[in-house]
């Protein structure tokens, strides 16, 4: 394979990529390039084929035809998905999936990335190094104060940055998270605006979002999708200004 210029600076590359479920196409020769702690927000109407691209990314769905590189050398399209989330590829779905019964400090615990089996894990003695883990994870979602509490009796807010503690966690390279600010207060948009910036300055992240106000709060390079493809590409500003782009998603 020659990899030019772009692939091999870029963290995930996508190029020609497709994606045909019974004749619907959802992904339409689809390219993307993601550099290393780069925050990418991604906009675009429903089915635009912004689900399908994490599947793909994530190994839940191959492609029919096209490119998939994670650090240039690896081939996505012919990982299973344990592959993948081992490589450093972490997703975040819109509904977080926590342990409702368990602490918010224990969900932590369970999600460190070693290989760990939950009994064992929950009684057994914690190491220094683990405990000074759970606690810079804690602190960096911003849920020290709450490490005790189960994680049932947290907000939606909060759950979701306990997700995302627990995904941080397994120390992922690259974060797909999908509509984070649905259902948040506005205080807790606007300070998982402030989480995602700080996770990107050690990991890429790539932001699913139809909220334009906390699109505009992450301030960072937008891209469009509309029928599987890249309609627009740029600054906010630039892309919300993009005719089709009104036409076909955002209205006047």
């Amino acid at each position: 394979m020659t990899i030019g210029g772009e692939v091999t600076s870029a963290l995930l590359y996508l190029d020609d990529v497709s994606v045909t479920f019974d004749g619907f196409r959802a992904l339409n020769r689809l390219s993307l390039s993601i550099g290393a702690n780069e925050m990418r927000a991604i906009i675009g109407p429903n089915g635009a084929g912004k689900t399908t691209m994490m599947d793909v990314i994530t190994g839940k769905t191959r492609p029919n035809t096209g490119t998939a590189l994670f650090q240039a050398r690896h081939d996505l399209t012919r990982l299973d998905e344990a592959s993948i989330s081992q490589l450093g590829i972490g997703r975040k779905f819109q509904t977080p999936t926590v342990f409702d019964m368990h602490t918010v400090e224990d969900n932590i615990l369970l999600a460190l990335k070693t290989d760990r089996r939950p009994f064992p894990v929950l009684f057994s003695k914690r190491t220094r190094e683990e405990k000074e883990r759970i606690d810079a994870l804690l602190e960096r979602v911003r849920l020290t104060a709450s490490r005790h509490r189960s994680a049932g009796e947290l907000s939606h807010g909060q759950k979701q940055w306990l997700e995302i503690g627990m995904l941080l966690a397994q120390e992922p390279k690259l974060l797909l998270v999908d509509e984070p600010a649905a259902g948040m207060t506005d205080q807790e948009t606007a300070d998982t605006a402030d989480l995602l910036r700080e996770i990107a300055k050690t990991a890429s992240v790539v932001v699913v979002e139809h909220d334009m106000v906390f699109v505009r709060d992450l301030g960072v390079k937008v891209t469009c999708l509309h029928e599987g493809s890249v309609l627009a590409e740029g600054s906010l500003d630039a892309v919300s200004a993009n005719e089709r782009v009104i036409e076909v998603y955002l209205g006047r």
